[in-house]
């Protein structure tokens, strides 16, 4: 179980490198002027590969979290408020992805400012969650 505990913390710990450099992409999306086509695209080129890559993370990282919940049992507050949080993350995920699409469309309507706050969501679910796994205060 220590393997799959180990590959869980890495697939986590590489979601979360995409969870935090995804929306930072956005905001300089959103700070491109309208006559710079070229840095649009080469931003959204970025943005996309990235959303295919740190998917299967985040589905790898869920699927290992399930393993260990069903090997140790699910037991304590804490881990009931981990797995909110992770649903949390997961949603976030599905919404990098729908806003990805409306830069890809020409659709967002968001400015930079709105991005820099939507980036820090899931920081602030990362320090909570290490709370809980380590002090697992309930």
């Amino acid at each position: 179980m220590l393997v799959v505990k180990t590959l869980h913390i890495w697939m986590v710990i590489s979601w979360f490198a995409g969870l935090f450099y995804l929306p930072r992409i956005f905001v300089n999306l959103a700070m491109v002027p309208a006559d710079s086509v070229a840095e649009r695209d080469r931003l959204l080129l970025m943005a996309g590969k990235l959303f295919k890559f740190m998917t299967p993370l985040g589905i790898l990282a869920i699927a290992l979290g399930f393993w260990l919940w069903f090997a140790y049992g699910f037991s304590g507050g804490w881990l009931h408020a981990k797995t909110t949080l992770v649903a949390v993350l997961a949603a976030y995920h599905w919404h990098c992805g729908l806003v990805l699409r409306d830069f890809q469309q020409g659709r967002n309507r968001k400015s930079h400012v709105w991005f820099r706050f939507y980036n820090e969501l899931p920081v602030v679910v990362l320090l909570v969650v290490l709370f809980l796994v380590v002090l697992k205060p309930f």
